[in-house]
């Protein structure tokens, strides 16, 4: 498989001459879908979910389908009739040759005050996991690589550095990073890497938009 990151929280698996994109949202670039195969949304925030984005990306193809949960596909379904297709937690799926396991259900807590939305995670083929925004880990499932949202209004360093040692992977890879400058980057890559407190052994990467990675 070949990883490439695109802006925020999306990213662009490729295997076997398909395609499959997760979570363009309104921070990742304005054509991240386009050329997808099968498009994965976690959640309906807006920079996870835009529907401009799926839409062009399901002109520009019109095998492309969608698989999503419940409170993002209502808006979308009409649209593309038989195209968007409603999951949730504990399902599997086979997406143009991506096996692909569902976990969670929940968005995490960004306050008290603020209610708590759906939102579900991606295992594909085993390898690779996208939590959206949660901190979920895969029950029973050995993770190699971690698509690790290390900066979000609902998080705090000291959850990001459990979340991959509870989690195990061979590789963190950093997602929704959008609101981060280059001097915070600093900061997270050398609290996550060799110098912090130590990840139990996983290599931690930052990946620019547009660069690539073979899992």
């Amino acid at each position: 498989m070949k990883l490439t990151k695109k802006g925020h929280a999306c990213v662009r698996i490729e295997k076997d001459g398909q395609t499959l994109v997760i979570d363009p949202g309104a921070f990742s670039e304005a054509d991240a879908a386009v050329g997808a195969d099968a498009i994965l949304v976690t959640h309906e925030h807006f920079d996870h979910f835009d529907e401009e984005r799926l839409r062009t990306a399901l002109d520009a193809n019109p095998a492309a389908q969608i698989w999503t949960l419940r409170s993002v596909s209502h808006h979308i379904s009409a649209a593309f009739p038989g195209r968007v297709n409603t999951i949730g937690e504990g399902d599997s799926f086979n997406a143009v040759g991506f096996d692909i396991e569902v976990h969670g259900q929940l968005h995490a807590v960004i306050h008290p005050d603020i209610p708590r939305i759906t939102n579900v995670g991606y295992l594909l083929d085993g390898v690779l996991f996208h939590p959206g925004d949660a901190l979920t880990v895969p029950a029973g499932r050995r993770v190699d690589t971690l698509m690790l949202p290390v900066h979000a209004p609902w998080n705090k360093f000291a959850e990001i550095l459990d979340y991959v040692r509870a989690v195990g992977p061979r590789r963190a890879v950093d997602i929704h990073d959008a609101l981060l400058s280059d001097v915070a980057h600093t900061v997270y890559g050398r609290m996550l890497g060799p110098e912090g407190p130590g990840t139990e052994g996983a290599e931690h990467l930052r990946l620019t938009p547009g660069e690539s990675l073979t899992l």
